[in-house]
């Protein structure tokens, strides 16, 4: 039987900043409607006589508090007891990450997960993109170096990113053909994305946010001074924004095509009207950034296109 709570399998909320964080921004919206929040890390999750049971511990979340957060209560707790259940993890693609989507897979047929566990697990958040390339800077996915070496010749300028990272984590702008770096960079992430680096990113991205299928509001984050890297934690300024035809075009297919594999919340990004490659299915975040420049709050919109 279910009641309403919501569990949040994520980060430990003393990781988390609140100023920023859309996992706070979600709770705290749902905890209006007078649902529990249940938060616990994928490392406590297990199956105990066919139940999925999640160690972890009840919260409070309260943006007027000093401390934004309160634990109320410590334990485990049968996810089959859950209204939904939202996975909010930082998303490297490693095997605890493989091993957490197959275990909440047992709960989707009594649970609503988001987003849908073997859909995230089966979505790469940078190969996912090789389907719309038409529409993003010239791209190559590959660990052959003479590969990357032609691919400098051509592009000059090119962006290095591992296919599983986050965050804008390890990513790298070289203006040369560097082999010693490559091939370290290879050896650590395997497979890689080379991309033409794009100057107007100086001016900032557009992040878009997709929630059931539709594009449901946009930001721009202008990279700090000095950086290509337009992430919110590494230092960049959000501005509102207003998407393109041709954004708007590109959005609408995406979302569609999301909802089709069962992804019901993502952001994907712009830069100088192109696709970066970069789907952010697992933890998608900016919807506080959102709300706070622009009074747009995706976090009703979030629920109340799940009816809760």
């Amino acid at each position: 039987m279910t009641s309403k709570i919501v569990a949040i399998q994520g980060n430990h909320p003393s990781k988390l900043n609140p100023k920023t964080d859309t996992s706070v921004f979600l709770a705290n919206e749902i905890q209006k409607k007078n649902y529990k929040i249940f938060y616990y890390d994928p490392k406590n999750l297990s199956i105990i006589d066919s139940s999925v049971i999640a160690e972890g511990f009840f919260v409070k979340f309260n943006y007027n508090n000093k401390k934004f957060y309160k634990i109320l209560k410590k334990q485990q707790l049968n996810l089959i007891k859950c209204k939904y259940i939202l996975i909010r993890q930082d998303p490297p693609f490693n095997l605890e990450y493989i091993s957490s989507t197959f275990i909440l897979e047992t709960l989707k047929n009594n649970v609503k997960i988001i987003n849908n566990p073997s859909s995230i697990r089966n979505i790469s958040e940078k190969l996912y993109s090789v389907r719309y390339q038409r529409f993003m800077p010239n791209t190559i996915f590959t660990q052959n170096i003479q590969k990357i070496k032609n691919f400098f010749k051509e592009n000059k300028h090119v962006i290095l990113k591992p296919i599983n990272s986050f965050s804008g984590n390890d990513i790298h702008l070289l203006h040369k053909f560097k082999l010693k770096f490559i091939q370290s960079f290879i050896k650590k992430h395997n497979y890689i994305m080379c991309q033409k680096y794009l100057p107007k990113i100086s001016k900032g991205d557009k992040r878009v946010f997709l929630i059931n299928g539709k594009i449901c509001g946009a930001i721009s984050r202008v990279p700090r001074k000095g950086s290509y890297l337009s992430n919110m934690s590494k230092g960049a300024i959000a501005k509102n924004t207003q998407l393109t035809k041709f954004e708007k075009k590109i959005s609408s297919v995406i979302a569609k095509d999301l909802k089709k594999d069962q992804i019901y919340f993502a952001g994907i990004d712009f830069i100088d009207q192109k696709l970066n490659g970069d789907i952010n299915v697992t933890s998608p975040t900016g919807l506080k950034t959102l709300f706070d420049i622009s009074n747009i709050n995706l976090a009703k919109t979030f629920w109340k296109d799940l009816k809760a």
